[in-house]
């Protein structure tokens, strides 16, 4: 078997001799009249058998394969929708155009015209009037039978990953699926998609460590946004009542099956609503979506079936960790009493200096591995939900829920903390965090508090992770089989 160089050595080659011929290999006057799958349609709905006096149907495509016979070849070649096959005769082109197409490749994008026939196999095949080459290749694509499937390649070669491996189109055809279907549900029920500033002076909305970049002409630092919320919410004080945006956030964080450190978000927030208002309308948004996606509120998810209709579970952060964690209840409110059980089950506990982060570690490895069904958790401390209204009831807890599915954090939601007192308060607390050493602590916003000062009516909001959702709808393990170019090291 050649060697790539040695094949793209004779391909460029093969290119100066066609330029020096007169032949434009990139033309840009291409016709098409059909896609592969109208013209399929077309011959599946024919009223009566078709000939080769057919219908003429002009077509476009990359070249896949090629079986040459001398005087006559079939070829298949791939547009967007699809693929099919074309038989090629010397006496139906003509010579000039016969010996340019022996002059091609597979991987060379090609315009055909012509009509259709049925083989003695039965396949409709397109018989080709006209021929062209309308982009010639330099590199040729991976070998047919082994393609193209080294993940690391794959995830910095995504062009060929795409053109070879029609699974891996199929994910992102269905990614683009699951966002318009996100888009359709919210539209429905009167949000209003907007966007707000990827580069903030102050980071806000979630703990993350943020990416720092510096603006020239205004000489001053910003940063790359971890989360949208607090512009979102702003726009809730200034009288949107429903708003959503999908768009990326970016965090300084490690990279893993789970994490990218560019990735999409959903946050909508709703006036005059509540967090278990938002659980329910979440409920039906991810049954809407996998309905219209797969067709089914049933998935299969790494061979779980996870159930995405009815009434999700719900459960306390303290109920989990009593019955799925094994902590008891009376170690609660102790944080030397669970660090010594964590180190007894081996969980490493970094930020030992709140209870709050003790506490929801403990919930992270423990209790989040065992949630494969869809599964709301509630009642979080104060001290880890900075932005969160206080419960009335238990005023050291949040009207907060995350929700979980197939193990992992799909979804963020809460009642709004909207009392700008209480927020200034909840902001010093984060500033003394992050001047013990938490980097991923919030900045104090004073913009923020002084737009809390001129009234937020009661809302609620939520974020939901794009990535992981589409990796559940797709059944893929890992975040970079549903990021088009993830990032990676430098080679």
């Amino acid at each position: 078997m050649e060697k790539t160089s040695d094949l793209v050595g004779k391909r460029r080659q093969k290119i100066a001799e066609l330029k020096e011929s007169g032949v434009n290999l990139f033309p840009n006057d291409v016709d098409v009249s059909h896609t592969v799958l109208e013209v399929q349609a077309r011959t599946e709905n024919a009223q009566e058998p078709l000939t080769e006096a057919s219908p003429v149907f002009s077509v476009a495509g990359r070249m896949m394969a090629i079986n040459r016979f001398g005087k006559s070849s079939f070829i298949r070649f791939r547009d967007r929708t699809g693929q099919m096959q074309a038989y090629l005769r010397k006496d139906k082109i003509g010579d000039e155009a016969y010996a340019l197409f022996k002059k091609t490749d597979m991987g060379d994008f090609v315009s055909l015209k012509g009509g259709m026939f049925q083989t003695k196999t039965g396949e409709w095949t397109l018989l080709v009037e006209e021929f062209r080459l309308i982009c010639k290749s330099t590199r040729p694509l991976p070998e047919k039978f082994h393609g193209l499937k080294d993940p690391e390649k794959r995830y910095r070669q995504r062009y060929v990953d795409l053109i070879m491996n029609a699974d891996v189109r199929e994910i992102f055809i269905r990614r683009s699926k699951i966002v318009q279907a996100i888009r359709n549900f919210l539209s429905d029920r009167d949000f209003l998609e907007v966007e707000t500033p990827m580069m903030q002076p102050i980071p806000g909305g979630a703990e993350a460590e943020p990416f720092v970049t510096h603006h020239n002409a205004l000489d001053m630092d910003l940063f790359l946004r971890i989360a949208p919320e607090l512009y979102l919410k702003r726009l809730v004080v200034g009288g949107f009542d429903r708003v959503f945006e999908i768009n990326r956030n970016f965090r300084n964080e490690g990279v893993s099956a789970r994490h990218n450190p560019e990735f999409t978000m959903l946050e909508f927030y709703q006036a005059y609503a509540t967090y278990n208002d938002l659980m329910a309308l979440t409920e039906k948004m991810f049954k809407h979506v996998a309905e219209t996606v797969t067709g089914s509120s049933a998935i299969t998810y790494q061979g779980d079936t996870i159930e995405m209709g009815g009434e999700w579970q719900r459960m306390t952060l303290a109920d989990s960790l009593r019955d799925l964690g094994g902590v008891d209840p009376a170690i609660l409110g102790d944080k030397e009493k669970l660090l010594e059980f964590g180190a007894s089950r081996g969980v490493k506990i970094t930020k030992t200096g709140r209870l709050g982060k003790v506490i929801t570690k403990l919930f992270d490895v423990l209790v989040e591995p065992q949630l494969i069904q869809p599964t709301f958790i509630t009642g979080y401390p104060v001290e880890v939900s900075p932005l969160s209204r206080r419960s009335d009831t238990q005023p050291e807890l949040t009207e907060r829920f995350e929700l979980f599915i197939a193990g992992r954090e799909i979804a963020n939601g809460f009642s709004e903390l909207n009392d700008p007192e209480d927020q200034r308060g909840r902001f010093m607390q984060q500033v003394e965090d992050r001047d013990a050493g938490d980097k991923e602590a919030h900045f104090m916003d004073e913009d923020y508090v002084e737009a809390l000062e001129y009234g937020m009516p009661p809302t609620a909001g939520e974020g939901i992770g794009i990535d992981r959702l589409a990796m559940l709808l797709t059944d893929s393990a890992s975040i970079r089989e549903v990021i088009l170019f993830p990032h990676m090291k430098s080679k």
